[in-house]
C-alpha cells in the first residue's frame, strides 16, 4: 500500500526486525562467545603441546593484570574478613558458639568471597583493558590486516590474554584468602573475644583442602570467562571510539553477571556432591 507516493512500512516487518535485534541478538552474541571460548581453549592446548605458546606476551599481560588488581585486592580482602566476622560473630555470640567463628569465616572467605572478588576485580580492571586494546586494534583495522597476512588473531592475541587471566585469577584468589582470613582472625580475637586456638581449631575442623580447590577452580573458570568476554567484545567493536567504549562497558557488565551466575552453579554442584562435614 502506498501513501503519498511512499510505501507504508510493514508493521509485521518492523516487529520481526525488532524481535531479531533485541531478543535473538543476545542469543547470537552468547553463541559467538561460546564459540570463541571453545576455539581459544583448543588453541591453548594445541600451542602448549606444540611448544608454540606466546609465553612472553602471556607473562607481560599477566604482570599487567597483577599490577592493576593487587592493591585493590588487598583493600577488598580486609573488609570481606571484617564484615564476615562482625555479621556472623553477632549471631554466633547469641547462640553461645563463639568457637565456630573460625569455621564460618573460613567458609565465607574461601568458597565465596575470594573467587568472586578476584573475578570482579579482573572483570573491572583487566577485562576492560583487554576489550579496549583489542577494540582499538579492530577499529584501526589491524585485526583485518593480520587476517590478510595469514596471522590468526585468536592464536596471536586472544590466547595469551585468556591464559594470563586464567593464571592470575587463582593467584589473586589465594592472596585474598590469606589477607581475608588473617583480618577475620585478628578481629575475632581482639573484638569478639575468641581464643586463637579455638578459632584455628574450628577453622581446621570444618574447612578442608576441597574448599581451597573449589575456590581455585572457581577463580580459573572466572578468569577464562572474563578473558573470553573481553576479547570477544574487543574483536567485535564497531563504530570508532564510541564502539570501543560501548564494548568496554558491556565487558564489565556481562563479565560480572556471568561470574555471579556461574558461581551459583558451581556452588550448587559442589554442595550436592560434597556436603559440609566436620573434619
Amino acid at each position: 500500500m502506498r501513501i503519498e507516493g511512499r510505501e507504508r512500512p510493514s508493521a509485521i516487518g518492523g516487529w520481526t526486525d525488532n524481535f531479531s535485534d533485541n531478543a535473538l541478538g543476545p542469543v547470537r552474541t552468547l553463541g559467538r562467545t561460546f564459540r570463541l571460548a571453545i576455539v581459544t581453549v583448543v588453541a591453548i592446548v594445541t600451542d602448549i603441546v606444540r611448544g608454540r605458546l606466546k609465553v612472553k606476551e602471556t607473562v607481560v599481560m599477566g604482570w599487567y593484570l597483577v599490577s592493576v588488581t593487587a592493591i585493590p585486592a588487598f583493600l577488598m580482602a580486609i573488609p570481606f574478613g571484617v564484615i564476615v566476622t562482625i555479621q556472623i560473630g553477632n549471631i554466633i555470640n547469641q547462640l553461645g558458639a563463639q568457637s565456630l567463628l573460625g569455621a564460618a569465616s573460613g567458609f565465607a572467605v574461601i568458597q565465596q568471597a575470594a573467587p568472586l572478588a578476584s573475578g570482579v576485580l579482573l572483570g573491572g580492571a583487566g577485562a576492560s583493558a583487554i576489550a579496549a586494546d583489542l577494540g582499538a586494534r579492530t577499529v584501526r583495522e589491524e585485526i583485518d590486516a593480520m587476517r590478510t597476512m595469514g596471522i590468526d588473531p585468536i592464536q596471536r592475541l586472544v590466547v595469551p590474554r585468556v591464559l594470563a587471566a586464567a593464571i592470575v585469577a587463582p593467584l589473586l584468589a589465594l592472596f585474598i584468602i590469606l589477607v581475608g582470613v588473617v583480618a577475620a582472625f585478628y578481629l575475632a580475637v581482639t573484638i569478639q573475644g575468641v581464643g586463637p586456638g579455638s578459632y584455628w581449631q574450628s577453622f581446621g575442623a570444618f574447612a578442608s583442602g576441597r574448599d581451597l580447590v573449589l575456590g581455585a577452580v572457581k577463580a580459573i573458570v572466572f578468569g577464562l570467562i572474563i578473558g573470553v568476554i573481553g576479547c570477544q567484545r574487543g574483536l567485535e567493536a564497531r563504530g570508532g571510539p564510541q564502539g570501543v567504549a560501548n564494548g568496554v562497558n558491556a565487558t564489565v557488565v556481562v563479565s560480572t553477571v556471568g561470574i555471579i551466575g556461574v558461581n551459583f552453579i558451581l556452588t550448587l554442584i559442589y554442595t550436592v556432591f560434597f556436603p559440609i562435614q566436620i573434619g
